[in-house]
């Protein structure tokens, strides 16, 4: 377990493995600790219809970047979140 505040930001890819992004933001979210709430995290995905851009923000994420992922979509969210 990492401590309280030790990341800044997540960048989550949706489709993964064993465990979805959707499903991985709800459990980070669902955990008690205080820092959790606050830390964006932004979908990855090579589906960004409205649709699955509802679907992450109903998960509990920030913000969603289309794949391929161009550097500027990056540095907004980076911007975003740290000015």
């Amino acid at each position: 377990s990492t401590p309280e505040g030790y990341y800044d930001l997540i960048f989550m890819d949706i489709q993964m493995p064993v465990m979805d992004g959707y499903e991985a933001t709800r459990r980070i979210r669902a955990m008690e600790r205080a820092d959790v709430q606050r830390l964006p995290i932004y979908a990855v995905s090579a589906n960004a219809l409205a649709e699955d851009v509802k679907n992450s923000m109903d998960a509990g994420m920030d913000g969603h970047i289309p794949k391929p992922v161009e550097m500027a979509a990056i540095e907004k969210v980076m911007r975003r979140c740290f000015g």
